[in-house]
């Protein structure tokens, strides 16, 4: 079996030279993540470009996500090569920017003072340092070190969502997304979401015309508004780093299975991101955990799996990828396919959709039970947004799914979509040579032979509004 999990690859200094873009890519990367908190946004563009040349190169589509810096706090810089502090130690925190130490760390936050109360738990970077406030100093919050470690450079601080009073997405957000939606950007992922409303502030035109928002799960508020989230974003990150600072670590696996559970019902795609192979940011080999981490979230349902620093500034890019792929695809092999179709079928009674979308909600599900029984090569998805092909992909059906588009955009935004194999069609006006031409491409590229039955699912025409026709064809 192909590998069906799709692959997320974050660029950084370690990974975006035209030679490791090109061969990350043939080694899996479906999609590139460019995180706009750690690079300036001129040098963010020039790997953009880089990425849309090495997707020349390998000759399929390569989606691009920007991640928005959000309200991202950050400590003054750290000098001398950082600090070390020590469980019970005080450390005083003011407002500012000028520099850091092991007494006093300045914040670039300037309700700190006012939003933080005695009892608030911090956390510095990625979570290995956690202080607790014990007193407000007038010019200053005193707080006791809980868990000691290492603080260097510019640390993000973790302050509690419910304490902070900032708008997502901020106004540099915006700026950013401006600048990659005039060069074509397929997706964007927003930072620090709350609430439905937050996803709608971004205000670019529905995908696939703009980009496709994810929205990322990083914050209590999110958890309890997530029916809201999911419904308004085009798909979901459970960014597990923020949100294990934010929710009890024992209850950080529970909720990773029900976000993925809820996105699938809405038939979202969804990532999951966050320290997956971390230890081969300089390991050759990931850890056993790591293995049965990313193996888990392929069975939990995940669409995508994703890698941060192991890519972005890791030893060995390529070798990380291809160690994710052989982790996922023989992951996809032992997926419970059938026992996932049964459990959906409960989840989409909870979540039952209305007008058209019930029409193709129906026919996706009897697309799947037929393919099913009649073990059908591939299951050929004609579909303008790629609505179709996101319906279909949540059942996890065996055979594979080609997703065609008459739209270049959608083509890009299908790459975070389980399972799919994203293709272009020249647009026809009726259905049968849309369904002969598709045939066509799929024989030529060998997804499909001759003796092969497949099915193809479409509406009417591509600009239907709902999917209503299917085929069983052979193919001759």
């Amino acid at each position: 079996m192909e590998r069906r999990t799709k692959i997320v690859a974050t660029i950084g200094p370690a990974s975006d030279s035209p030679q490791q873009l090109e061969a990350m890519a043939r080694a899996g990367m479906d999609v590139a993540r460019l995180g706009l908190a750690h690079a300036p946004l001129d040098e963010s563009l020039d790997r953009f470009q880089r990425i849309r040349d090495a997707e020349k190169k390998v000759g399929r589509p390569i989606g691009v996500l920007v991640d928005l810096p959000g309200p991202k706090i950050r400590c003054a810089p750290f000098t001398n090569g950082g600090v070390v502090v020590t469980d019970g130690q005080t450390l005083r925190l003011s407002p500012g920017s000028h520099g850091s130490t092991a007494e006093a760390v300045e914040v670039d936050y300037g309700g700190l003072l006012t939003d933080l109360h005695v009892g608030d738990r911090l956390t510095f970077g990625d979570g290995s340092v956690v202080t607790e406030v014990i007193d407000h100093g007038g010019d200053a919050l005193i707080t006791r070190i809980c868990h000691g470690g290492e603080l260097q450079g510019r640390p993000g601080l973790h302050i509690p969502s419910d304490r902070l009073r900032v708008n997502t997405p901020t106004a540099d957000d915006l700026k950013m997304i401006d600048a990659f939606v005039e060069v074509g950007i397929d997706m964007v992922a927003l930072s620090f979401v709350r609430s439905a409303h937050d996803v709608r502030r971004v205000g670019t035109e529905p995908f696939p015309r703009g980009p496709l928002v994810v929205a990322k799960i990083e914050t209590r508020a999110a958890v309890d508004n997530l029916s809201g989230i999911v419904e308004e974003a085009g798909a979901i990150m459970v960014a597990r780093g923020d949100l294990g600072a934010e929710c009890p670590i024992e209850e950080l696996p529970h909720l990773q299975k029900r976000i993925i559970r809820d996105c699938i019902a809405y038939g979202r795609p969804v990532i999951t991101a966050t320290q997956m192979l971390e230890s081969m940011v300089h390991a050759p080999t990931p850890t056993r955990a790591e293995a049965s981490d990313v193996a888990n979230a392929v069975f939990d349902g995940s669409s995508a799996v994703m890698l941060s620093g192991e890519t972005a500034i890791g030893d060995d890019p390529i070798n990380v990828v291809t160690t994710m792929a052989r982790i996922t695809q023989r992951a996809d092999e032992e997926f419970d396919y059938r026992g996932w179709a049964g459990d959906l079928a409960a989840l989409r009674q909870q979540n039952a959709p209305e007008g058209d979308a019930a029409i193709t909600d129906a026919m996706t599900m009897a697309t799947w039970r037929a393919a099913a029984e009649l073990k059908v090569a591939a299951i050929l998805c004609l579909s303008e947004t790629g609505f179709t092909v996101r319906s279909i992909a949540r059942f996890r059906p065996e055979a594979k799914i080609l997703g065609y588009s008459t739209d270049p955009r959608t083509v890009q935004q299908l790459t975070m979509s389980w399972g799919t194999i994203p293709m272009h069609l020249v647009e026809s006006s009726a259905g049968e040579p849309m369904a002969v031409e598709a045939i066509r491409l799929a024989k030529d590229a060998g997804h499909v032979r001759p003796g092969d039955m497949v099915a193809v699912l479409s509406g009417f025409n591509l600009h239907s509004k709902a999917t209503d026709m299917l085929r069983l064809i052979r193919v001759q």
